[in-house]
Order: structure tokens, then sequence, then C-alpha cells
């Protein structure tokens, strides 16, 4: 596989690979447990149920400025974040999910929260649908292997379509919030 220097999006989907890329990059890859609890990393408070963002940059400006603020980071570091990862290829994953991410400087923990959007944005999905759920994700810049064990906690998601229309079907944060619990249910310990 030629994604020695990272995971490119734009050449692996997450339904065939992040564990696996979760593996072949962490040390001691042969034990690694790759299941990670989304409840571990996502702000269930900061979900949006119908977000507003005509555009990928409004999206990445929408969900930097909420997770600015429940983390007191600097937005404009944060957007630029994600702005900078997503040179490196789309985060679109197909599906009509995208999982912004990046590594944030002063951040102690791997963070997330996800977000239904009230309109399908064009995002340059690896597939062209356009997007409507949304998973972004920050991390520390040492999280390695965290921030892929989280990558591949979210793609259990986006690999289960009946979980996916539970969430475009979820129109309260309330609703989002159960819907993925819900998810970690059956992986629980």
């Amino acid at each position: 596989m030629a994604a020695s220097a990272g995971w490119n999006p734009g050449t692996a989907r997450p339904h065939t690979g992040v564990e696996a890329l979760a593996r072949q990059f962490s040390p001691g890859h042969q034990s690694i447990s790759v299941t990670m609890q989304l409840a571990t990393f996502l702000d269930f408070d900061a979900s949006r149920p119908a977000l507003v963002a005509p555009n990928k940059r409004a999206l990445f400006h929408a969900v930097g400025q909420i997770a600015a603020q429940r983390l007191q980071l600097d937005v404009t570091e944060l957007v630029g974040a994600l702005l900078d990862r997503e040179r490196l290829g789309s985060t679109g994953f197909g599906n009509g999910v995208a999982i912004p991410h990046g590594k944030i400087a002063g951040l102690r923990r791997i963070y997330g929260l996800v977000a239904h959007l009230a309109e399908p944005i064009d995002y340059r999905a690896i597939d062209g649908t356009p997007v409507d759920l949304v998973f972004l994700l920050l991390s520390p810049p040492d999280a390695g292997a965290d921030h892929l064990k989280a990558l591949a906690a979210i793609s259990r998601v986006v690999r289960h379509a009946p979980t996916l229309e539970k969430l475009r079907g979820a129109h309260t944060r309330d609703a989002l919030t159960a819907v993925m619990m819900g998810v970690d249910e059956p992986h629980a310990a």
C-alpha cells in the first residue's frame, strides 16, 4: 500500500480499510485493539441536528466555531488545521458522510462532534455524493494510534446503512445522541 506517509482518503475507503490502516500504522500492530467507544471522544452536547452550512468552507467555520468554544481554542487555528488537512485530499468518504479532521496543538484529548446538515452540500466526496452527515474529529499532534482508532470507530457508523438512516432521521440533539450511543452498545465490554 502506497500510503506510508499517512492515510489518504482519496485512495482508501473507510469501509474497506480504516481498521487495517490503524493496525498498519500503529506500533505493535499485531496486537492492537482498534475498538474505541464513540462516547470516549464525541461531545454529544455539541451535536447539531440541523446545521446550516452552504458549502465546505462555511461548514468548517461552523463546526470549528462550535469546537473552539467547547475546547477554549483559537477558531482560526482550528479551521486552518481542517483546511490544511483537506488540501491533502477530500475527507468526504462517501454515502453522504464527511469526516473533517485535524491535529491541533494544545489539544489534550481526542475530540469529536456529529452534525446533520439542514441541506446536503457539494463536498467533493470520493463518490461524488453531496454530504449531509459530518463527523468532526480533532486530535493532539501526538495522538497517532488513538487518532486512527477514533477514525475506525467513526467508520463503524459510516459502514452501517441502518445507522446512517437513523442519524438522518434524528431531528433533535437528544435523538442524535441516542443513535450514536446505540452504536457503542454492541461493542461495549
